[in-house]
């Protein structure tokens, strides 16, 4: 489940922020400082903890290091010096994938931004170097590229061929133009694609992950861009063929639920005759309850098919559409492909409230819309 920068999401009563930040994950802090010279942890986990109530995730992060920078030498190269000092362990290199480290270690790039940015730049990039092994420095790079993007860019050129996967997945990660939470960045969208040219080939597919996820954001400003993009660099057969085509369907996810025609051809989805019925079990839903369709599909021609079925919701102010994958398979000609889903529209979503009244329901087949029809959706 997606979660906003506040740390609230899941069930009643969950706190992202409970769970990564309480009195555990500061005492690992605390204690990684104390090997300090002067450093007190009981003092600074009190201070911390004392003042969680009402902070959100973000929040809590600034807390902690404002607190933490209480007990550090004010110079900020030797405050650097001090946060290397107390560094954990870095991630396992050996790994390749899903090692993101801890959030309570993102506390050194709120520093580098806060006490070094301005008059000790290359110090300040030195920390976040060292802080990523640990924690992603994703955040906390990106007002150095809108405050110093050259000298910022020319330290990227350097990552993204360092011997660390997670320097390399910064260069990507950090460029990002929709990082989720994080700030704008004043970057040109198109600057970050010559670390991409570089990254995409990466061993680790946590590197390529977020390089999918970069084209992904691309897509929706730079849409041509993307998709010459990809097929150039499967042209270029740097990457393996599998790894290639995982990149290439998971950075063109939003592309393809936009039905774009230049997405869908470099998928294999071309345009083609395609027949479809929907067929629905019943023509009202409550809400707490499933939608029950099944959708016939058929073509003259054997066709690779991707299908997806659009919903159009009734609003108080209008009406919004989602898109939802159904099937991505192959077609023979002439004979029926049956598909079936149960579409629930659950009642207690914090992200999406329903709205009683006429829904509608299209099916999309390599982007283009073949059938439709509506159906009511009542109060629980």
């Amino acid at each position: 489940m997606a979660r906003g920068p506040d740390g609230q999401g899941g069930g009643a009563g969950f706190s992202l922020s409970d769970q990564l930040f309480n009195a555990e994950s500061v005492g690992d802090l605390a204690r990684e400082h104390s090997v300090l010279p002067g450093f007190d942890s009981e003092r600074f986990s009190a201070e911390v903890l004392a003042g969680f109530d009402g902070r959100g995730l973000l929040e809590r992060l600034d807390w902690i290091a404002t607190c933490l920078e209480t007990q550090l030498p004010q110079d900020f190269p030797a405050m650097a010096e001090a946060m290397e000092a107390a560094m954990p362990s870095m991630l396992d290199p050996e790994r390749s994938d899903d090692d993101f480290g801890r959030f309570i270690h993102a506390v050194p790039g709120i520093l580098a931004v806060r006490h070094g940015m301005e008059e000790h730049r290359e110090r300040a990039l030195d920390l976040l170097y060292e802080a990523t092994k640990r924690f992603s420095m994703e955040f906390y790079i990106r007002p150095f590229l809108n405050r110093w993007p050259e000298e910022t860019l020319k330290r990227l050129d350097e990552w993204s061929v360092d011997d660390n996967y997670h320097v390399r997945r910064l260069v990507s990660e950090g460029t990002r133009p929709r990082l989720p939470w994080a700030a704008n960045i004043t970057l040109a969208p198109d600057v970050p694609l010559r670390f991409l040219d570089r990254l995409h080939a990466d061993r680790a597919r946590f590197v390529t992950r977020s390089v999918a996820n970069h084209m992904n954001d691309l897509s929706r400003i730079i849409p041509d861009d993307v998709v010459t993009r990809l097929k150039g660099w499967a042209e270029e057969g740097r990457q393996s063929a599998k790894e290639m085509d995982w990149i290439t369907r998971h950075a063109l996810r939003t592309a393809v639920k936009r039905g774009e025609r230049g997405a869908l051809d470099l998928l294999g989805y071309r345009a083609g005759a395609v027949e479809a019925k929907i067929t629905l079990r019943t023509t009202s839903v409550k809400i707490g309850s499933a939608l029950e369709f099944d959708v016939s599909v058929q073509s003259p021609e054997a066709l690779p098919v991707m299908v997806d079925y659009r919903l159009r919701f009734a609003r108080p102010k209008g009406e919004a559409e989602k898109v939802f994958k159904l099937k991505s398979t192959g077609l023979e000609a002439g004979k029926p492909l049956v598909l079936s889903k149960q579409h629930k529209f659950k009642g207690n979503a914090t992200t999406f409230r329903l709205y009683p009244g006429t829904h509608g329901l299209t099916i999309q087949i390599n982007g283009m819309d073949v059938a439709s029809t509506e159906f009511e959706l009542l109060d629980a």
